[in-house]
């Protein structure tokens, strides 16, 4: 069940890396956004470390399912 919430956060940090990368190149934001990118997207990719991954395909698989509900809520939010 822990394996959820680290896919949970995963998909939070990589959207949230990725948000910040294009309102750098998209929005003209300052390059400075550059920073939290890079960050987000290194904390992305160390909680998905975490996951136990026994069955990578099933997990990646679950990761996705995540990663689109995720998505979903940010295109809500933002």
């Amino acid at each position: 069940m822990l394996n959820y919430l680290w896919f949970f956060l995963a998909a939070l940090f990589e959207i949230a890396g990725c948000y910040a990368f294009w309102l750098w190149l998209r929005q003209g934001k300052s390059a400075l956004w550059v920073i939290p990118a890079l960050i987000s997207l290194t904390v992305f990719a160390l909680l998905l470390t975490r996951v136990e991954a026994a069955y990578a395909g099933r997990a990646y698989a679950a990761y996705g399912g995540i990663y689109i509900v995720a998505s979903i809520a940010w295109l809500g939010l933002v």
